[in-house]
């Protein structure tokens, strides 16, 4: 929850625009910076005090390049110092283009080769409940364009039949993707037997409502919808 003392999400403009440098990858930031902010500010229970710890939830960021709403959402909930912000992809600063779990508190996977996010996600949710930890959520998030990639199809295929009810995917449309999918995003995953809901990537309370209903027995996928990139 939200105190009073952190910054809110009416600050995350102001912190991203500390990172300067990467204009190629700002839509990255636009578009996935109000998902990032309710997961970590309604939905994850993902604090500096618990990050450790087996039973926390996890989020691994796929869509990896122009990381800075991340960066923004990291410090606004006390992971990164806001200080670092102004050194981001500096030769001495851990904030590189991509992020880098060996390096930033608070950060599940290195990402940025586009592809892998959902498939280690799957990987997770298994390995958790290998484990008897069955209540953790394993959220990942990905751009519609990612899901050109194969490796995707085969964990989208596996995690319906596994009823893996604790993973959700969520697919940032930005109307990115070369060749679209047939039906739309939601279908893709719908006809392998996930649970889909498809809402505005701007409206925080569709957003919470989307990722909070209870999905029993099946995956979720969130499609959240933003403007076109461009």
């Amino acid at each position: 929850m939200t105190t009073a003392t952190e910054p809110g999400y009416a600050e995350l403009p102001r912190l991203i625009s500390l990172m300067t440098g990467d204009d190629k990858h700002r839509a990255a930031a636009e578009s996935t910076v109000d998902v990032l902010w309710v997961l970590y500010d309604r939905v994850l229970d993902i604090t500096t005090e618990n990050f450790r710890e087996p039973g926390r939830d996890r989020f691994l960021l796929s869509k990896g390049h122009g990381p800075m709403a991340y960066y923004a959402v990291l410090t606004a909930k006390g992971f990164i110092d806001e200080a670092e912000l102004a050194t981001w992809s500096g030769p001495a600063s851990r904030l590189g283009h991509h992020p880098d779990r060996r390096r930033i508190p608070g950060v599940e996977i290195s990402s940025g080769s586009l592809g892998h996010g959902l498939p280690i996600a799957l990987g997770t949710a298994l390995g958790l409940r290998a484990r008897g930890l069955t209540r953790p959520k394993v959220v990942t998030l990905v751009g519609d364009a990612e899901l050109d990639e194969g490796s995707n199809h085969e964990a989208i295929v596996v995690a319906a039949r596994a009823g893996l009810e604790n993973l959700t995917t969520v697919v940032i449309d930005n109307q990115s993707s070369t060749r679209g999918w047939p039906g739309g995003i939601a279908r893709r995953f719908d006809v392998e037997g996930w649970e889909t809901r498809t809402v505005s990537g701007r409206d925080h309370d569709a957003l919470d409502d989307a990722f909070t209903t209870a999905h029993p027995g099946r995956p979720l996928a969130v499609v959240a919808v933003v403007e076109p990139k461009g």
